[in-house]
């Protein structure tokens, strides 16, 4: 017991008239460790990190959201053939161009300030106009304009529909679409910041389920429950601290003695052997619509010469990076047929490792002796990231490609990543809504891809992604496709490794636990049994 109170920074020295209230205390509140946090509380913001959509899906609301299903192995997962109303108390399609959306009329932010249709609507004017990822992702759906954004009455919200676009309801599920208390953030918007980008990236303006109570970045995250939320069921949990842990042993320890409840995003050697050993719960799901993969920056010679690109491809050590990086804990996205197979994604490619191959393909692109370059890691993932740049680094040696590691810290890895300019890179983008088309339109499509760091653009396949987007004939859409998987393949920007698991391991009286596609943890529905 002290020693779960001391990892809940509570004093060891009680009576014993306070244990009861302290087991109590320690029941309703969840400690996690992580490897690496969030840099922002608001996902809108200017590389604003992975981490921090878990953060913004816990303390906003969105008007939709999914339900959830239980997996062959019993793990939940959210079911995304189950769109529910969140904020919005119901939305119907009014005709063919629009979608109405009745707001629960109870609902308040944070400060007690109640939720209004005004609030959404400078809300989704925001997220299309600030640029950059937000934007970008509202626009997979069609959802574009400040014109499109109605406000009806102070509880009804309308939006025109630009075009039919399968895309769209879906899209207004995940995280980015945050419902900010407007007149809050306008008090700390500037002429240079119209937004208040600045005062919401370290402050919460939200009304969801759980508040941000204190935040030390780089350290910890403390959420308190809202006890006023409306927009589902109230959590179990009280509070929860999140920690990070920079070390993989370190967060395991403290898991296996008992002293945190969940150790999240797990490195797949202590998933493998956690799981084996029974001693906690350990969940993974295959996340979808994913891939790791060896990127190469088109912006930066030799990588501009599609021979070099194939070179190192046939240069990647994809089953030593199975055994001796994943373990396992992945898909083998490599060894393929030489076209693709089917028109889902992702499907393994027709690389695979030859070393011959890819000395011969280097040659042929003038680089018969090799070159130097820099194979760039995302630090915040480095338990998983650098053990694959390792090996990498050995295998592309073997061709006459020298590289040096670059190890970027976590908070900037978004940063890094959107200037488009590393070399190689080995990363990872998981696309939220699960179709082929919606991939490679953030991955492939155009040089303005938020998440294209290849900085990679190819007309013809842009164009096969724009026709699937909105493709209503089975076939046609299956051909096309096809056709841009081929095109990825020929072209090999990137280099695919491996569709990844989620794993997440935890104390055996934790329930309620959830795989979202955004890989963030839910708390929302987590108790203790």
């Amino acid at each position: 017991m002290k020693r779960l109170l001391r990892a809940l920074c509570l004093t060891a020295a009680v009576t014993v008239s306070t244990v009861p209230a302290l087991a109590q205390t320690r029941n309703e509140t969840l400690l996690v460790v992580i490897e690496s946090g969030t840099n922002s509380l608001d996902i809108h913001t200017v590389g604003a990190n992975p981490a921090s959509y878990g953060v913004t899906w816990n303390t906003y609301d969105r008007l939709l959201t999914y339900g959830t299903k239980t997996l062959p192995d019993g793990t939940l997962s959210y079911d995304y053939n189950n769109i529910k109303p969140e904020l919005a108390e119901s939305w119907k399609f009014t005709s063919d161009d629009e979608i109405t959306f009745v707001l629960r009329k109870d609902a308040k932010f944070h400060d007690g300030t109640p939720v209004t249709a005004k609030d959404v609507k400078w809300s989704f004017d925001r997220m299309v106009s600030v640029g950059g990822f937000p934007t970008f992702q509202m626009k997979a759906g069609s959802i574009e304009k400040p014109e499109q954004f109605i406000v009806v009455d102070d509880h009804t919200f309308r939006v025109k529909l630009l075009r039919k676009d399968k895309l769209t309801v879906p899209d207004l599920g995940v995280p980015v679409p945050t419902i900010l208390n407007s007149e809050l953030v306008k008090k700390h918007a500037t002429e240079k910041d119209p937004w208040g980008l600045e005062y919401t990236k370290t402050n919460s303006a939200s009304g969801g389920a759980y508040k941000v109570e204190s935040w030390k970045p780089g350290q910890e995250l403390v959420l308190a429950r809202n006890d006023d939320w409306k927009s589902g069921p109230l959590p179990k949990l009280k509070k929860v601290i999140i920690r990070e842990v920079p070390s993989a042993g370190n967060r395991r320890a403290l898991l296996e003695r008992g002293d945190v409840d969940v150790s999240f995003d797990l490195p797949p050697k202590d998933a493998q052997e956690l799981a084996k050993g029974g001693k906690v719960k350990v969940a993974g799901v295959p996340i979808e619509n994913s891939l790791w993969y060896v990127g190469m920056s088109l912006k930066q010679p030799p990588f501009d010469n599609v021979k070099v690109r194939q070179a190192v491809s046939y240069a990647v050590p994809y089953q030593k990076i199975m055994d001796a990086a994943i373990y396992g804990r992945g898909i083998p996205m490599f060894g393929g047929p030489a076209k693709p197979a089917s028109a889902v994604w992702p499907q393994p490619s027709p690389y695979n490792t030859d070393i011959a191959k890819a000395k011969a393909l280097l040659a042929e692109a003038g680089f018969a002796k090799g070159f130097e370059t820099t194979i760039n890691i995302n630090q915040g993932a480095a338990s998983l990231a650098e053990p694959m740049a390792t090996l990498l680094q050995e295998s592309l040696a073997q061709i006459g490609i020298t590289t040096t590691i670059n190890k970027i810290p976590g908070a900037n890895w978004r940063a890094a990543m959107l200037k488009k300019d590393m070399p190689i890179a080995i990363d990872t983008f998981s696309g939220w809504l699960n179709y082929p088309e919606y991939y490679f339109f953030w991955g492939y499509h155009g040089q303005d891809a938020v998440f294209n760091i290849m900085s990679y653009k190819n007309p013809e396949m842009d164009k096969l992604i724009d026709a699937a987007r909105f493709e209503t004939d089975r076939q046609k859409y299956e051909e096309q496709i096809k056709g841009f998987v081929k095109i990825a393949w020929d072209d090999m920007p990137r280099a695919p490794l491996f569709q990844y698991y989620l794993d997440a391991a935890m104390q055996k009286n934790i329930t309620g636990y959830t795989y979202w596609f955004h890989r963030g943890i839910d708390f929302r529905p987590m108790g203790k049994e």
